[in-house]
């Protein structure tokens, strides 16, 4: 693999952790209806865990309140349990057909709560993309000793993924507190 490529994977990765940091923090609530808060919640259909927008039918209609309608009538119940189960601190309301779940304005603490979690889930992307720069720092170095490339350029591939590091930790940053911001709105 050449210094290109391994510049070229390592950015890749990087995207890729920021994908998973933003996707994580979707399900996050903030105050509003949102139908990716039951992303991470798994429903019982016929014994095997899916998740409630694979088998159902999940929109917003009035900005708080989340409707789900299931494909199959018979499920309902399991994912009004599944739902109820659940952390994100919701009640659900089966009226036969539907279920819906209205969003009740957060407290501060829960609040305050929320922006911690937000806080880690960034780290946790922090982390990720620090961990793609040591495995490409790692594969430079080895490509030093095999190909005998001088000390320069592989000084100058690694300044360049120490550049993309930081502009995607940055991003992360960024996406954090537009998250946090997003929490704190009352």
């Amino acid at each position: 693999m050449s210094a290109s490529e391994i510049i070229a994977n390592a950015q890749e990765r990087m995207k890729k952790a920021i994908a998973a940091t933003q996707n994580e923090l979707a399900t996050l609530r903030s105050g509003r209806a949102n139908p990716s808060l039951l992303d991470r919640v798994m429903v019982d259909y016929y014994g095997t865990p899916t998740p409630v927008r694979q088998t159902a039918n999940v929109s917003v209609t009035d900005g708080v309140t989340i409707v789900i309608q299931p494909y199959d009538k018979s499920i309902l119940a399991e994912i009004e349990k599944a739902i109820a189960k659940s952390d994100l601190g919701l009640t659900p309301n089966n009226d036969g057909a539907v279920i819906r779940i209205s969003t009740p304005p957060m407290s501060m603490e829960r609040r305050k709560e929320t922006c911690k979690t937000v806080g880690k889930v960034g780290e946790d992307g922090k982390v990720a993309i620090r961990n793609v720069r040591r495995d490409a720092m790692d594969e430079l170095k080895k490509l030093e000793k095999a190909d005998g490339i001088s000390e320069d350029e592989i000084r100058g591939h690694q300044d360049s993924i120490q550049k993309k590091t930081d502009s995607f930790i940055k991003e992360i940053d960024q996406i954090v507190a537009a998250k946090e911001a997003e929490i704190m709105e009352i």
